[in-house]
């Protein structure tokens, strides 16, 4: 069981305004924004910001509203993004704005070609065509049987939406017993529809749909009002083809849009096309521990961690000067750690106090060449992991071994004998990741505070080729640096101090790719070795 929750956005808010901000994926297609973070972005975008950092809502990202990119902050890896805004979404209270109101574009003259837009346009002309003829009827001097039924036939426009035929009327008549909606004809006839204008026939709900069958044809007729603009004492009646709906796709199964029925009343007057979502297939089929081998290349199936195992470095100033030379000429630069100039004193100074590092020392990192206080140095490696390593605040290279703050927990890695979308000459390989729930140390956000760990054992999955195997060499390295998991605020539920991800992605969807993390996607090996590289398991570690 989850608590479910609902939220409520201002008419001026991104939402109300049908914005939604989207970020391409490994498989070339978009995926939105949490909608809190969709507003965040919007607020930055209306107020001319060149970029917007994301690292108070616990991400770390950087969008660049200039180049419309998503930057992530440690891996330096960039995804384009886009701003939609044709979207609408419902409003509960109050009227929709005139700028906002359907169908779109109807105030300005340029009517909007969108899917709905096009059906609303549609409806109302057929909506509008029935007033018409009433009032024809009435102003032309027309008399009848003053105690008859009002119909109207309808017949059947070549002009479809979505699989569903609109109707419109052509011509009224009267009758004392047309009380029943009908439908006959086939492909070569014009199919009629008599829809009551009397309000008698529909003693307890605004729309009575019925649900008939002829010739062969199985069609959904609905009858109610329509709430954009139409006149209440109308009725629109529309029908779709079975020959339309694809194959496999159930009826709907419309009984009584009161509300006591299966079908909200908010479908009563639109045409339905109700088709399955399809499933991500997670989990190849069963298999036999027999038919699971080991990887080749690889010794073992398994790897586990239990504690702080990797040897710390010493003391803070062996390993800063471990990694850099002492400057005699320093330029007037900034050290970008306490944002004072090189020719100064560093920041820390009076706030950190080692032997033998006086606070204006500089010092220049041996592989990238950036430079800052030494003090500075020994005050960013303090505030780490202290594992004997120093990453550049500037350009991210890693000096040393660097580790995680991985919990406690076991990976297990071997073939199974079916192949991934993308790969049909190649086994896979499946990974295993399984952590506990247990309790912070003092290298997690909480010391003493429980973590919870969702979704274990996890399951991933590789291809059973070279590039495969290596990508395998590397996570198993960096499952033994405690790089491929942390605890933190996770980004899909916002539960916080939980085993989540740590910048390597993986893919945890066998057979299909619905949610992004699946096959076929022949880009991912390649992305994932840079992501691996970021965090300092690179293809070079493999020769030593």
């Amino acid at each position: 069981m989850r608590p479910a929750q609902r939220n409520f956005y201002e008419p001026s808010s991104a939402p109300g305004k049908g914005v939604v901000w989207e970020w391409e994926n490994d498989s070339g297609s978009w995926t939105p924004y949490d909608m809190e973070i969709c507003v965040t972005i919007q607020n930055a975008y209306e107020k001319q910001h060149p970029w917007l950092d994301l690292t108070s809502l616990g991400f770390s990202y950087l969008i660049d509203f200039n180049s419309m990119c998503q930057t992530n902050r440690q891996s330096q890896r960039k995804r384009r993004l886009r701003r939609r805004m044709d979207l609408a979404y419902p409003l509960i209270m109050g009227s929709i704005p005139k700028s906002q109101s359907w169908p779109v574009g109807a105030n300005s003259g340029q009517p909007c070609s969108c899917q709905q837009c096009i059906l609303v346009n549609s409806t109302r002309a057929a909506s509008n065509a029935i007033l018409a003829s009433q009032r024809r009827k009435h102003y032309g001097g027309t008399t009848g049987n003053t105690g008859a039924i009002g119909t109207l036939t309808a017949v059947r426009q070549s002009n479809t939406f979505a699989g569903t035929s609109l109707w419109s009327p052509t011509s009224a008549s009267s009758g004392p017993n047309n009380n029943n909606i009908s439908m006959g004809g086939g492909h070569a006839k014009a199919e009629q529809v008599l829809l009551p204008l009397s309000s008698a026939n529909f003693p307890c709900s605004p729309v009575m749909p019925t649900l008939s069958s002829a010739h062969g044809h199985h069609a959904l007729t609905i009858n109610g009002q329509n709430n954009l603009n139409r006149p209440g004492t109308q009725r629109i009646s529309m029908s779709t083809a079975r020959g339309a709906v694809p194959p496999g796709v159930p009826a709907l199964p419309v009984k009584n849009l009161t509300g006591t029925g299966p079908v909200h009343p908010a479908l009563a007057g639109l045409p339905v096309c109700l088709t399955r979502a399809p499933k991500p297939i997670l989990h190849p089929p069963p298999i036999n521990k027999s038919d699971m081998k080991p990887v080749p290349g690889i010794n073992g199936m398994r790897r586990k961690t239990k504690k702080k195992h990797l040897r710390r470095g010493k003391n803070p100033e062996d390993v800063v000067r471990r990694y850099t030379e002492k400057i005699k000429v320093v330029p007037d630069e900034d050290c970008t750690i306490c944002m004072e100039r090189l020719v100064m004193a560093s920041g820390y100074e009076g706030i950190l106090q080692h032997k033998g590092i006086k606070p204006e020392l500089v010092g220049k990192l041996g592989k990238c060449g950036h430079m800052y206080h030494l003090l500075c140095l020994v005050a960013m490696y303090n505030n780490g992991n202290k594992d004997g390593s120093l990453q550049c605040p500037t350009c991210k290279t890693i000096y040393g071994e660097k580790t995680g703050t991985q919990p406690p927990g076991k990976m297990e890695y071997h073939v199974i004998p079916h192949c991934l979308p993308g790969y049909p000459d190649s086994k896979s390989i499946r990974i295993v990741y399984d952590i506990p729930a247990g309790i912070q140390t003092n290298e997690h956000p909480s010391p003493g505070k429980k973590f919870s760990a969702r979704g274990f054992p996890r399951h991933c999955y590789l291809p059973d080729n070279d590039k495969g195997r290596k990508v395998l060499k590397l996570l198993i390295m960096a499952w033994d640096r405690r790089l491929i998991f942390t605890i933190g605020t996770s980004s899909t539920t916002g539960e916080s101090d939980t085993v989540v991800w740590n910048e390597i992605h993986h893919k945890t969807e066998f057979g299909s790719n619905l949610t992004g993390h699946g096959y076929p996607d022949h880009k991912y090996l390649d992305n994932v070795l840079t992501e691996l590289s970021a965090q300092g398991v690179g293809e070079d570690n493999l020769k030593d």
